[in-house]
């Protein structure tokens, strides 16, 4: 190897940083993409980084953003590095070939976790498996929890967005140093970083940004800003002082941090106590982002993949034996997933009919799925008229009870399955076959627009992934949707708008 071979060298808008080879492609970490939200940043919109003299090592990921740890439960099917530090508004880029003139794809990816818990360095997020199939790949850290959506009378919210906002006009700005075509951004993300993904492409400012979109097992929403307000306030009295970024700032980082995993503790999917999320702000985000998308004529020329895995709901409900306590609950737990998914005894008559083998637990989790994932994307891809396509992840895990639960089909889009963290959710052996199916479907749609299957029209067709090749079927999941189409059948703040099927 010559010695540019093994440093890789790139200038950005802040100053040059070298990087690594690795697996045959250049990696580079923990590059800023804006200053430390720390000290009289806190709580405040991004602002750039400082300049650095010099040439900056980028060979180790930067820091993570402040956040508590997984519970017992979770920690085993899900890691969470922790790397400490205040300059955590930082992002990676794996590319084939960096340096200006490849004009490659880029694919910009934003991490799950609630809005509260992940980080780009989680080791089935390597992105060498994109930059070796020709794809530029960026992976970002965001502002979390109360550092990033707090909601407060003396702060901007959705300061965590704003950071994401801030990468993509990195990405913008710089990406062509690196190999990548600035015109040819795919944003990415799962869970939350699929409801950012939808934040984004929704709102105003970042038009012209990003060319297509993926949101894996996340729909574009927004929260309601009550809900966020409770979870601020909780915390207020627990550590009493007032709900205002100021008095947020003078306390303990770690002490912030454990009061916020004990106020939100039942702020799971399918309990939906306090949580964190995107709220309507008049600014960033001036109107629901689904409503904006399916009514609003936002995003206009943006492609879009997206798609949810059959059991989302076993990873909010195995862990820590829920699965057991909604069963045992029966009829409790029929009327709490009615009240929390704003529908009526129809919808849930009508999944029993359908699904008669189905235990109590299986039915709220459908439930939800289908409240929060199925029906919002189905939505959304009924009312864009650029090509959308929609799939959805089938394979179960070989872990006992986890079925094809959220966050499984990770290893397989990023095709990181030899990555031990990677068979957390998997088990042992899980199938080379599907991996390259889905990732040679992330990197086309990244490439060209078109992942490998009918884009979504009246038949809704849909791309299965599962042990033996891709299959496509057609309406597999309108039986159970058309229930949520009858006024009579959806009650409460959904009713006739968010819940509702279109076309």
């Amino acid at each position: 190897m010559t010695a540019g071979q093994e440093s890789p060298t790139v200038g950005t808008p802040y100053g040059a940083v070298r990087g690594r080879w690795e697996h045959g492609v250049a990696v580079f970490r923990g590059i800023p993409y804006a200053a430390p939200p720390f000290g009289p940043r806190r709580f405040r919109p991004p602002v750039p980084p400082t300049p650095w003299g010099g040439v900056r090592d980028a060979g180790a990921f930067g820091p993570t953003a402040p956040k508590p740890p997984y519970s017992e439960a979770f920690a085993q099917y899900l890691s969470d590095p922790v790397v400490p530090g205040d300059d955590c508004l930082n992002l990676n880029v794996w590319t084939p070939e960096p340096g200006p003139g490849a004009r490659l794809p880029v694919l910009v990816w934003l991490h799950g976790g609630a809005l509260t818990r992940g980080s780009s360095a989680v080791p089935v997020y390597d992105g060498r498996t994109f930059a070796r199939d020709g794809v530029v790949f960026v992976s970002v850290n965001y502002r979390l929890g109360i550092e990033g959506y707090g909601l407060f009378p003396d702060a901007p919210a959705n300061a965590g967005l704003r950071d994401q906002l801030a990468a993509l006009h990195w990405v913008r700005d710089s990406i062509a140093a690196f190999g990548g075509d600035p015109d040819r951004v795919t944003l990415a993300g799962q869970s939350a970083g699929a409801i950012s993904t939808g934040a984004l492409i929704a709102a105003p400012q970042a038009q012209g940004l990003v060319r297509r979109a993926v949101l894996q097992s996340g729909a574009p929403e927004s929260s309601d800003r009550d809900k966020v307000r409770r979870m601020v306030r909780r915390m207020a009295t627990r550590l009493k002082v007032p709900a205002t970024a100021e008095a947020f700032a003078g306390v303990d980082r770690e002490l912030l941090l454990r009061t916020q995993a004990e106020v939100g503790r039942l702020s799971s999917p399918v309990l939906g106590g306090p949580a964190f999320g995107i709220v309507v702000d008049g600014d960033l985000v001036p109107r629901d982002p689904l409503e904006a998308l399916t009514e609003g004529g936002a995003a206009p020329g943006v492609e879009l993949l997206m798609g949810w895995t059959r059991d989302e709901y076993r990873l909010w409900l195995v862990p820590g034996g829920l699965l057991e306590r909604v069963d045992r609950l029966g009829p409790v737990a029929l009327a709490a997933a009615r009240a929390r998914c704003h529908c009526g005894h129809e919808v849930v008559r009508g999944y029993r009919e359908l699904h008669p083998e189905a235990g109590t637990a299986e039915t709220v989790g459908q439930l939800v799925t289908d409240h929060l994932l199925r029906i919002p994307l189905h939505r959304l891809a009924d009312a864009r008229t650029e090509p959308s396509y929609v799939y959805e992840f089938a394979w179960p895990s070989l872990l006992p009870g986890l079925g094809s639960c959220h966050a499984l089909e990770l290893g397989f889009v990023f095709d990181t399955g030899d990555v031990p963290d990677a068979r957390r959710l998997a088990g042992e052996g899980a199938p080379q076959e599907l991996a390259d199916a889905m990732h040679t479907a992330w990197v086309r749609f990244a490439t060209d627009g078109e992942p490998g299957w009918r884009r979504w029209d009246a038949s809704h067709p849909m791309r299965i992934f599962d042990a033996g090749p891709p299959l496509t079927t057609y309406g597999l999941r309108d039986r159970e949707l058309a229930l949520w189409t009858s006024d009579a059948a959806v009650t409460g703040p959904g009713a006739g708008r968010r819940t509702r099927l279109r076309g």
